[in-house]
């Protein structure tokens, strides 16, 4: 009987384990009312209007590069959790992987996925010593990404900065 509940006790630590482990990599999913009240709550703090209007922030969930919308983006990210946290831009007017940007040991790229019945396009922070890839909504257990905001107009405004914070600012304001 002792050896039954042994072997019981053991299965059941091992399952809650994976569960757990599991649950850890897994992307944040909103309900269409917390993603409106999401993309309220990071709009950009500014009194150009303009800018409020069409700087969006985005879930990873909307799975905005599987298109190209020839959109520009801004990915507030860092490398390492010592990392300060940076701020850049680019283009979304090609399917094709790319570096974005680098820090220190690594890189944040614009990659594909081609694995077994997944195919899309998101952004990783990878080590350039080829280790583990980082994506953009898992949770890894550290925070590589703080967000990802899309500017809805055609021209390359607005000119965006990070203040000591890592929040999002309108350089000239």
């Amino acid at each position: 009987m002792k050896r039954l509940l042994s072997i019981i006790g053991a299965i059941t630590l091992v399952g809650t384990s994976t569960t757990s482990l599991i649950a850890c990599n897994t992307a944040q999913e909103y309900t269409p009312e917390e993603l409106k009240e999401l993309k309220e709550k990071n709009k950009i703090d500014t009194a150009d209007e303009n800018i409020k209007n069409n700087l969006e922030w985005i879930a990873p969930q909307e799975k905005p590069f599987n298109e190209v919308d020839n959109k520009y983006y801004f990915v507030v990210w860092r490398g390492d959790e010592n990392d300060n946290w940076r701020i850049v831009k680019f283009k979304n007017d090609s399917q094709n992987t790319k570096k974005i940007d680098n820090i220190n040991d690594y890189s944040l790229i614009f990659h594909w996925w081609d694995k077994p019945k997944v195919h899309h396009y998101d952004l990783t922070v990878s080590g350039i010593r080829g280790h583990a890839e980082h994506i953009w909504g898992e949770n890894s257990g550290i925070n590589y990404f703080k967000a990802v905001y899309r500017w809805n107009l055609d021209t390359q405004e607005p000119d965006l900065i990070l203040d000591d914070n890592g929040n999002v600012k309108v350089k000239r304001e």
